[in-house]
């Protein structure tokens, strides 16, 4: 039986960790290090040119994903990371593939998103906070575009151009609800003209959604030139290329593109890299960091943001779709404090023991364990252990999964590091060697009108009974017909608290409808944006946030984990 003690915190056990310099971490998955651009002793871009198609052959890709989460999250990232530990203390070659830290959730909600306890990807406090560049890139590239077409507008005002709609924001890695809707242009005319805009995250930029999608440079540069800015006043669509500035753009996400390696706290390779958000866009890391891992990896560990709901169906739907790629086997994550949470107990009252609270959770669980077996997944769960978990209810959960006929395993990877994972390292291995999971089947088809591919999503995979659309919708999808880009997977946009577009809705809601308020085009990124409910592209900060508690003290930062 695991016993707890106390427990460090995150920071401390990342401070206390021994690292490898990179280069040999990079030579021990085979990578030579003359390869590598190293960001320090132990950050390197690896050039994504050193994917290999043949080595990635029979190479097997696994996905965690996760019920529906609490506002404390399920662990996804914790589990990913152990697993990948646990795979290689069983005697696999195994290589992790994370997306990258928000500022915004950092100094939000969060303070952190590389794992937790002795399951972390290392630099920790690097790998949180600038890392190598690539959010700001992003953020750059993205807001010289806004500057570049602003420029573009004001400089041929008097030939006539004119956009009769400007489709394109800007972006901040930092929650910020103030920016959510700005005027520009105030002060006079050579201030530029004054029209309404707003700001989105960066997680949320099509420009993050394309270097996440594109497969090298040449690819990056296509999907920038199509990106959709605005409409014209006769009616024409005005894109990047009609802007003559792709290759600019390029120019600054010229090392962005590279995936970043790292380690973990067992010196296990990890490629960390792109940051999508799952509610609010497709919440996958970049399908070079996952192709690189599957390149260098027997076993390539990934995860997809948020519940099954929304990371794991755009993980299929989109990245799978586009990138090509079959994932052998889908690990569901749950905790006690969600399964309670669904099965109606109070949020302060979850961390106590709650027979049948946690058993009227299943439902949640059951939910997401039938979605992902609907594309064609083997699905195994792996129970999250916490100090409070008691054996009575790690039994129940082991019982209901046996009774749903899919594997089981704990996971306490967060206290004892892959030790702690072996157990769902042998299972994941077993399962994939016995029923591999099959081709994947898609939720809809490309030939599928916009509206019936979200109508498809949201009964099959949601459990709505309907589907409402604004008039600011029905008009965008106009526009996507006439613009021929029917053909685009889409990405909704929703609360990741709840199947419906109602945060407060646990459980498994029936008898629900999904309202689509906006729609986005991402024409670069080759999806559609489908916003539903009151979800907000660019969050806010909490009453208390985490911003409150990170300092530094005696040249050491505190306060992240």
């Amino acid at each position: 039986m695991l016993t707890f003690s106390y427990m460090k915190s995150d920071i401390e056990i990342a401070r206390e960790t021994p690292l490898k310099p990179i280069a040999e971490v990079a030579e021990g998955m085979g990578i030579p290090a003359e390869k590598l651009e190293p960001y320090g002793r132990s950050v390197a871009k690896v050039p994504y040119t050193l994917i290999d198609e043949t080595r990635m052959r029979g190479h097997k890709l696994i996905l965690v994903t996760a019920i529906t989460p609490t506002k404390a999250g399920i662990g996804k990232t914790t589990v990913s990371i152990g697993l990948a530990l646990g795979l290689n203390r069983i005697g696999k070659k195994a290589v992790v593939a994370l997306r990258e830290p928000s500022l915004g959730p950092c100094f939000g909600m969060k303070g952190g998103a590389a794992g937790g306890g002795y399951a972390q990807v290392l630099p920790m406090e690097r790998i949180n906070l600038h890392f190598t560049g690539d959010f700001h890139a992003i953020t750059s590239a993205h807001n010289m575009i806004s500057a570049l077409l602003d420029n573009y507008q004001y400089q041929h005002r008097d030939e006539g151009f004119a956009l009769r709609e400007v489709l394109w924001r800007r972006v901040l890695d930092v929650n910020d609800r103030a920016l959510r809707t700005v005027v520009t242009g105030l002060g006079g005319r050579s201030n530029g003209l004054t029209q309404e805009s707003g700001f989105d995250i960066t997680p949320a930029s099509e420009l993050m959604a394309i270097l996440c999608l594109a497969r090298d440079e040449n690819d990056l540069r296509r999907r920038i030139g199509n990106i959709l800015l605005g409409v014209t006043t006769e009616g024409r669509p005005f894109t990047v290329k009609d802007l003559g500035v792709a290759g600019a753009v390029c120019v600054l996400l010229r090392e962005a593109i590279h995936p970043n390696l790292v380690q973990t706290t067992e010196q296990t390779p990890a490629f960390v890299h792109g940051g999508p958000f799952a509610n609010i866009a497709h919440g996958c890391n970049s399908l070079i960091a996952t192709r690189m891992a599957l390149t260098f990896g027997e076993y390539a560990v990934t995860e997809a943001g948020f519940g099954a709901d929304l990371g794991a169906e755009k993980f299929f739907d989109i990245k799978c779709r586009k990138g090509g790629l079959q994932p052998a086997l889908s690990v569901v994550v749950a905790t006690t404090q969600g399964l309670k949470m669904h099965g109606g107990i109070a949020a302060e009252e979850i961390k106590l023991p709650n027979a049948e609270g946690l058993q009227r959770g299943f439902a949640n669980l059951d939910r997401h364990v039938r979605n992902l077996q609907s594309f064609g997944q083997t699905v195994v769960v792996c129970f999250n252990r916490y100090s409070f978990d008691t054996d009575e209810e790690i039994r129940l959960c082991r019982d209901h999964c046996a009774e749903l006929g899919v594997g089981f395993a704990v996971n306490s990877a967060f206290y004892e590091g892959g030790k702690g994972a072996e157990a769902l390292a042998r299972l994941v291995v077993e399962t994939i060697e016995r029923t591999p999971s099959g081709p994947l089947r898609f939720v809809y088809d490309d030939a599928d009108p916009i509206e019936e591919k979200a109508r498809k999503l949201a009964t099959n995979i949601y459990g709505a009974s309907h589907l409402d659309f604004s008039k600011q919708a029905l008009r965008m999808l106009e526009r996507i017909k006439e613009m021929h880009l029917e053909h685009l997977p889409i990405c909704i946009a929703k609360t990741q608290f709840s199947f419906s577009d109602d945060p407060k809705r646990y459980g498994v809601p029936t008898s629900f409808g999904i309202s689509i308020r906006d729609v986005v085009i991402n024409a670069g990124a080759e999806f559609i944006v489908l916003v539903a409910g009151d979800i907000m592209r660019m969050p806010g900060l909490p009453r208390s946030p985490q911003a409150e508690r990170i300092d530094i003290i005696g040249g050491r930062i505190e306060g992240l984990s």
